[in-house]
């Protein structure tokens, strides 16, 4: 085989062997990016602020973690940190990293190498296709090998190269045929590597793989260890009456972990849409009829061999296309992130007030500064900090969502740009959802505080006093006690001579004489405590 125009010859290396790493600027001290979401409900609270495991959980994941690891030996992560333009990979690097092996140009590469890879030995499988015969072991293990071990130094060869093609699947597709000119198999059929494909056969399934694998592995994780910190913070603060606030206003009472549960259950009931969610790939060459395909092997039936390839990766199959997958999963996925992000916003929100009513202390922190002017500061800074990236993330979120269904005619090139910042919506996410964990491990109850203005609210009790009164057919209950309390100074000794004068059983009259804005609380507590009972992390939070 001749070598593609203008490139090297390549070096030649055995597919498993190790690769020395260049020096570049990178990061250090990484962790995992790909451990599975545990799907048993566990409600805790994590001060770390989670995401995926460092125990990898699917061998075929194993790349991602090596990956991470070898980024970790690169030197110099300070410098470029100072230098990145977007704070995700500058100030907030460290919250990012289980991120990078998915959605970065190198894991786009890696994906692409592999789509390449997986196609020229289905290839190999298709009878009618002579020219490419089944390959031996030897060439299967060559070529899986190109993909188990792809490295960084893999990723730069094909960033070499596409200084000179200007196209970066081409790159790709040259790569591979140099990696296998060393091996005479593999090297008589590598002009089949980019066969019947349109550039965009190996990149919509390669964005779609990168979804699947770091939404499933990273995102949801995460998600999930947020909603069992709900839970925990539910269960655990059940009984603790706390003043509600209508439009600002006392409202009848509630309990701290009633409001939690609130929040836990919104959250959950969001993660189960995500199941339903298919992650979808075309295969159908450069308008979506296989065109070239049916040209070249007429006798073969490729919208089914398409659908196993697209199904054998573990995705949907799209059989309707133009020249791209519409995109279509994307948004109704990414709207299902922003979905999630509002509610944990309203939560980050809720947060801040009750930190700011004293409700809730926060836990200080050794060594750390709230104000640089006000030594007894202790801000809310990380539910801001949440906050500020939710919104960061939904606004990219949503300009993707409603931009990739929309291309002219077959094609247009405005999809290819956008689909190189999947990673940037998602990453402001995962930082709010760190954010708020480390808020909630940094929190504790304010019980005196609570108390206090419960104490001092004695109105609320005008909701129960006047609903009782209406059992018992007292005219015009409701307006008694709006003359008694409302605009009122309200206290324990005014509501009590209220009560007094009611003409209502003695045993009714002794059960309201006993309530206080304390006790007023409903089922709140024992709907606290059921909270595990319906959050379900079982069918949701994940990609099939």
């Amino acid at each position: 085989m001749s070598a593609p125009p203008l490139l090297k010859p390549p070096a030649t290396a055995a597919a498993a062997s190790p690769r020395s790493v260049a020096s570049v600027p990178r990061a250090t001290g990484l962790r995992s990016a790909c451990a599975r979401p545990t799907r048993r409900l566990q409600c805790s609270v994590s001060a770390t602020g989670g995401g995926a495991s460092s125990e990898m959980s699917d061998d075929n994941q194993g790349w991602a973690k090596r990956s991470l690891e070898e980024l970790g030996s690169l030197p110099d992560n300070d410098t470029y940190c100072l230098m990145a333009l977007s704070p995700l990979d500058g100030r907030y690097d460290r919250f990012m990293k289980d991120l990078l092996p998915f959605f970065s140009e190198f894991g786009l590469i890696r994906y692409r190498v592999l789509i390449e890879v997986k196609w020229l030995l289905k290839l190999s499988q298709i009878p009618e296709i002579t020219e490419v015969p089944p390959f031996s072991e030897e060439a299967q293990l060559f070529l899986n090998g190109i993909i188990q071990d792809f490295c960084i130094d893999d990723a730069k060869e094909v960033k070499k190269i596409e200084k000179i093609t200007n196209h970066d699947v081409k790159a790709v597709e040259y790569f591979l045929k140099q990696r296998c000119s060393s091996n005479p198999e593999i090297a008589k059929v590598s002009e089949f590597f980019h066969f019947g494909c349109t550039s965009e056969d190996i990149n919509n399934l390669s964005h779609a793989l990168a979804l699947k694998e770091g939404v499933n592995g990273v995102m949801f994780p995460t998600m999930i260890e947020i909603c069992k910190a709900l839970c925990s913070l539910a269960t655990q603060n059940s009984a603790y009456p706390m003043l509600s606030r209508t439009h600002g206003q006392p409202a009848s009472p509630t309990t701290v972990g009633k409001e939690m549960a609130n929040f836990a259950f919104r959250l959950s009931d969001i993660g189960k849409s995500f199941s339903e969610v298919k992650i979808l790939g075309k295969f159908a060459g450069a308008v979506g009829n296989y065109n070239a395909h049916v040209v070249a092997y007429p006798e073969v039936d490729w919208p089914k061999v398409a659908e196993e390839f697209v199904r054998s990766l573990g995705l949907q199959f799209n059989p309707y296309v133009t020249q791209i997958e519409p995109h279509d999963y994307i948004s109704k996925l990414f709207n299902l992130f922003v979905q999630f992000n509002n509610v944990l916003s309203d939560f980050d929100r809720d947060m801040w007030s009750y930190i700011s009513l004293g409700y809730f202390k926060q836990i200080p922190k050794a060594g750390e500064v709230g104000s640089s002017t006000m030594p007894h500061k202790i801000n809310p800074i990380d539910f801001e900090n949440s906050e500020g990236n939710l919104g960061l993330a939904n606004g990219t979120l949503c300009a993707i969502s409603m931009k990739l269904p929309i291309s002219r005619l077959q094609r247009d090139l405005t999809d290819s740009t956008v689909l190189r910042n999947l990673g940037v919506g998602l990453g402001h996410s995962l930082l709010a959802y760190k954010a708020t964990l480390r808020g909630i491990s940094k929190i504790q109850v304010n019980e005196s505080r609570l108390a206090e203005d419960l104490e001092q609210t004695w109105e609320v009790l005008a909701e129960p006093i006047q609903t009782v009164m209406r059992r018992y057919g007292i005219p015009e209950p409701y307006e008694k006690l709006k003359e008694l309390t409302r605009g009122q100074a309200v206290t324990k000794d005014s509501m009590q001579q209220f009560i007094d004068g009611l003409d209502i059983p003695e045993e009714v009259r002794s059960e309201l004489s006993k309530l206080t804005p304390h006790s007023y609380t409903g089922l709140a507590e024992d709907l606290a405590k059921d909270i595990e009972k319906v959050v379900d992390l079982e069918s949701g939070f994940k990609i099939k």
